[in-house]
């Protein structure tokens, strides 16, 4: 039981923290589609889209094992106030050049890469601070709950990008996101988050010549012995490597395939944001099956299925689309909501963030590779090939997890991770 608040009121402090994000993310929400269309609409280019989306992805891939020590080092919440504020100043300087009309498409690059580390800091602050301001058993609700939050903001973040397109220059919603930021800064102003207490496998900070170094090799040793987490780390790799490059191309799929415009792409988006919705209220109420990982599995392969929908959609029906996009966000909590309460209530507090942007990072490290490769081939190609690749691997990788006794007893205790927990204590 890692929870310090088990006993204490939390609900007052956790939502005001987490309603000042909310708003904050539809305000990023809105500036990720007004920039993506902007690119789409401005180069027609596959290639500068893969770009942008690995602007956006190298800081989490590169640096993520690097950000979750610090954080783990670090105060949490000046973490992300900080984080928020960068941000916040990054989004000025841009909207700044599209009012002196001297953006460039670096530029673009640049800024989205400053939000992107930016992100990661905070992402994981934020995720490593849950567990000490929530219950553990409130944990799969609350992920439900946060699952069900993106979902929201997509259905409303897409088709009110499209329309703020259409009424305001791209610098008004840019202004949009820094007032919404400030709703995130200010409650951190007020609000304490919980630090945890140092524990032998936190490679004790009780040491204070402790190296970042040292702290990252003492999350990386955690993560080699748990056999289960590192497969589905593995498993990812080559999902991550056709999955991201492919919704990364999607407003091009629907502008050059479906022929359609900002309003069809919200469309897709706001499908794919309504089953978000649908699936985390639906892990929120029923709350999966006891088995978490069980509940993960399936919803992979419901992403893959819906995934080939979309391959599969003829240019003439973008309602098939619709429907498959449904289907992808509808699987998403499912397939995230269980497995992030797992390492929630399983990983020690002070070892949240190192374990969790490894995670990321591993997953994560073979979709740059995927962007650079999916642009230039979608370019000669088409788009759709990504789309059918990146669903049959979902299910392929979704049949092969139920087939794993290391996937699936991920839950179980594990011995070998005490038995290190001893050898650390042996040695401190």
């Amino acid at each position: 039981q890692f929870s310090i608040q088990d006993n204490k009121p939390w609900k007052t402090n956790f939502f005001t923290i987490w309603g000042g994000q909310a708003l904050s993310l539809l305000g990023s929400q809105l500036v990720q589609f007004a920039l993506i269309w902007h690119l789409t609409v401005k180069t027609g280019s596959a290639t500068v889209l893969a770009t942008a989306s690995l602007a956006g992805m190298l800081p989490g891939v590169i640096l993520g094992p690097f950000v979750g020590t610090l954080v783990d080092r670090w105060n949490r919440r000046l973490i992300m106030l900080l984080a928020d504020s960068l941000i916040a100043l990054a989004t000025i300087g841009l909207a700044v050049l599209f009012a002196l009309d001297v953006v460039t498409i670096w530029h673009i690059y640049t800024v989205m890469f400053i939000r992107s580390l930016a992100g990661s800091f905070h992402g994981n602050a934020m995720s490593a601070s849950t567990s000490l301001m929530v219950p553990i058993e409130n944990l799969t609700r609350i992920q439900g709950i946060n699952q069900m939050l993106n979902g929201g903001l997509n259905v409303v973040a897409a088709p009110l990008g499209a329309l703020l397109l259409e009424i305001l220059p791209i610098q008004g919603i840019l202004a949009i996101d820094v007032v919404t930021a400030l709703f995130a800064i200010l409650p951190l102003c007020f609000i304490t988050i919980p630090q945890p207490e140092r524990t032998a496998r936190g490679q004790e900070q009780r040491n204070p010549q402790t190296t970042v170094w040292q702290d990252f090799s003492a999350g990386l040793r955690y993560l080699l012995g748990w056999p289960g987490l590192l497969i589905i780390c593995l498993m990812t790799v080559g999902i991550n490597f056709t999955i991201i490059p492919a919704f990364s191309l999607l407003p091009l799929m629907v502008k050059d395939y479906f022929g359609g415009d900002a309003l069809q792409l919200g469309w897709v988006e706001s499908a794919m944001g309504i089953g978000v919705f649908a699936g985390g209220a639906l892990l929120g109420v029923w709350g999966g099956f006891q088995r978490k990982i069980l509940t993960s599995m399936l919803g992979l392969m419901g992403m893959g299925a819906g995934t080939l929908i979309l391959a599969l959609a003829p240019a003439s029906i973008l309602s098939l689309a619709v429907g498959g996009a449904f289907l992808v966000g509808l699987a998403n909590p499912l397939t995230m909501g269980p497995f992030m309460a797992v390492l929630q209530s399983t990983v020690e507090p002070d070892m949240q963030a190192r374990v969790l942007s490894l995670l990321w990072s591993i997953g994560g490290g073979m979709a740059p590779i995927g962007l650079m490769v999916a642009g230039p081939v979608a370019d000669q190609v088409g788009i759709q090939a990504w789309f059918y690749l990146g669903g049959a691997l979902c299910i392929f990788m979704g049949l092969v997890g139920l087939c794993i006794p290391a996937v699936m007893k991920i839950e179980a205790k594990r011995e070998a991770a005490f038995n290190e927990l001893s050898t650390i204590k042996q040695t401190a």
